[in-house]
């Protein structure tokens, strides 16, 4: 790798904008990291691209029309063409892509249930498998000792079921569990594999508008800035510390 190469990260899964995965992008892009966003539909991608390309960063949209397999395995071609080496090195993936359907477990469709899985199981397994093997075509990178960090975004649901949650849950321990297989099967790779467990409400615009009363305070839920400066501390953690699971919650939150 040259020493002049740009580090890229890749960030999955960006709501509406004003989450997690849209203020991952941009604090990565503040630290001068190029951005590769992928996302469902074109609107947010082309925006939040656009944003911070204005500001002075580096960051390129790709759309996919669905969270398959097929669909993810592609766009991981597409982002490896323009981010190539000597010129780059993806050096970081984030996966904040999720399903959730909210039903006591009797309300459940079939559908549902899958469509759950699919997204939060089996879109990981093919995002991940696109990511590692990106990373062990890179060198050591000696400030880190790691060939590339690999972060998903989990829940509460990802420790703990509730009366509704069982489809939901269901999906995020099948993510933390393939985090943590992940995290001992490559960490001999120098790849880095780590899972946020996000216990709170984060503050979105989409939170504002349902929680008004809780937005209005600080310690009562969490500010997507805050979780992404904690994913660029996850990928700038060096070889003789590294975290595998990291758990997020505000102040005032009941856990």
């Amino acid at each position: 790798m040259s020493a002049a190469a740009r580090r890229v990260v890749v960030v999955a899964g960006l709501g509406k904008g004003s989450g997690t995965g849209a203020s991952t992008a941009r604090v990565f892009a503040k630290a001068g990291y190029s951005v590769a966003l992928i996302a469902r539909g074109a609107d947010t991608v082309n925006s939040l691209a656009q944003e911070l390309n204005s500001a002075g960063g580096d960051a390129a949209p790709f759309s996919v029309e669905s969270y398959s397999t097929q669909d993810i395995s592609s766009v991981w071609r597409s982002i490896r063409a323009k981010y190539s080496a000597p010129n780059y090195i993806i050096a970081a993936a984030i996966f904040n892509i999720a399903q959730g359907f909210w039903k006591p477990f009797l309300d459940l469709t079939p559908e549902e249930v899958q469509q759950s899985l699919q997204i939060n199981v089996e879109a990981a397994f093919a995002f991940s498998r696109e990511a590692i093997l990106t990373f062990k075509e890179n060198e050591i990178y000696e400030p880190t000792g790691k060939r590339g960090a690999l972060i998903y975004t989990g829940a509460t649901a990802s420790l703990r079921g509730n009366t509704t949650t069982s489809a939901f849950a269901a999906g995020k321990f099948g993510l933390r569990a393939l985090s943590q297989s992940l995290n001992k099967e490559f960490g001999k790779d120098n790849i880095h594999v780590a899972h946020a467990i996000i216990d709170g409400g984060i503050l979105t615009e989409r939170y504002i508008q349902y929680r008004p009363e809780l937005a209005k305070d600080p310690d009562a839920r969490l500010s997507p800035d805050s979780i992404a400066n904690a994913y660029l501390y996850l990928v700038n953690q060096d070889r003789s510390a590294w975290t595998w699971e990291l758990d997020l919650r505000p102040a005032h939150e009941k856990w």
